[in-house]
């Protein structure tokens, strides 16, 4: 369902156009980055934050 509101954001934005995603839980974390990849899009950062979130940077391919 992560993946499903990432990719609603993503297809809303323009090609380029960077989108910030907070992911919590060890499925989306691993998901969310390599489906974004495979869709064309590509991971720009990926960082742990206090409290067990990620903070995920995707560019729009």
């Amino acid at each position: 369902m992560t993946f499903v509101r990432t990719r609603l954001a993503l297809d809303r934005m323009a090609r380029g156009a960077v989108l910030l995603v907070r992911l919590r839980g060890e499925e989306p974390r691993r998901n969310v980055p390599r489906t974004a990849t495979e869709q064309g899009h590509h991971v720009l950062d990926q960082q742990e934050e206090p409290g067990g979130t990620t903070r995920l940077l995707i560019r729009k391919g």
